[in-house]
């Protein structure tokens, strides 16, 4: 206490001065129109600021949920889409009853369910992505994985709350994928020389393809949809001993930034596994 005192003593025509000056401003501001609008602007203008930056520093910390919001949104979106359904014809061969065509309902065969990437490597031979979404979460092995601008691998690990993923940046990753302007279907693989770019195999030297032209997935895929971006061709190369060209391709997805992901069911994967299988032992 005896310190505040001496304080006030030392600094009494300071703060005298300023009690004064505020009573000034109150004052002007009370009784003057034109001096009331001007120190309102100048209040306005500051509390703006501070509420600007306020919020920047809330949606900053507030990023990740809305992310996860976002991802949520997407995921449900795209199971709405044409592409993640097929169309059986409900006729039936009846002398009593015939639905016409016009009776063909959508059947679901891809539903998405978002994830969280937790773990990511770019920078080996053999990359692996972790996401916090297991088998309590419907994740199981052997579903396809794609990012907001493409494919990005396959389940190969399932724990109860945690899953693992191949990613296209793998030496044993293959991926069915067709070029979308004239259908002609060949192998994604990595090379393991850029995280940037894949090859994309078996297109025979009959194809027109030209630089830029836009890689997707095949329609022989049982793990990924047709027509999801795989990316776009950048050099163009002539395998002298076959009739195949290899395409250099650049990967629509950027795999040292993913945060969501989705994975896919396919709602038909064992069914057309089961059948594929039958006719492997019967061509043994």
């Amino acid at each position: 206490m005896k310190n505040i005192f001496i304080f006030i003593r030392i600094y009494f025509n300071f703060i005298s001065f300023v009690i004064l000056q505020i009573c000034c401003i109150l004052i002007l501001n009370k009784y003057s129109k034109t001096h009331e609008v001007y120190f309102a602007g100048i209040t306005n203008e500051m509390v703006g600021k501070v509420n600007k930056k306020y919020d920047n520093v809330y949606s900053y910390l507030n990023l990740q949920k809305v992310n996860k919001q976002l991802a949520e949104e997407n995921a449900h979106l795209r199971d709405s889409l044409k592409s993640s359904s097929i169309y059986v014809s409900s006729k039936i061969d009846s002398t009593a009853i015939i639905i016409p065509d016009s009776a063909s309902l959508p059947k679901r065969k891809y539903a998405f369910l978002f994830a969280r990437v937790v773990g990511n490597n770019i920078t080996s031979q053999v990359n692996i992505l972790t996401l916090e979404r297991g088998r309590l979460q419907g994740v199981y092995k052997g579903m396809g994985v794609i990012g907001p601008q493409g494919i990005v691998g396959e389940v190969i690990e399932v724990s109860d709350n945690y899953s693992r993923v191949m990613s296209l940046l793998h030496r044993k990753s293959s991926v069915s994928a067709m070029l979308k302007r004239d259908k002609n279907s060949g192998t994604i693989e990595w090379d393991g020389v850029s995280p940037e770019y894949v090859i994309l195999k078996n297109i025979p030297k009959s194809a027109k393809i030209f630089k830029g032209d836009t890689v997707v997935t095949s329609n022989y895929s049982s793990i990924y949809p047709s027509n999801i971006m795989i990316g776009t061709v950048q050099a163009i190369r002539k395998d002298n001993s076959s009739n195949f060209f290899t395409l250099k391709v650049k990967t629509s997805t950027n795999f040292s930034s993913l945060e969501f992901v989705y994975t896919i069911q396919n709602m038909r994967y064992n069914e057309q596994h089961s059948l594929e299988d039958i006719k492997l032992k019967l061509n043994d």
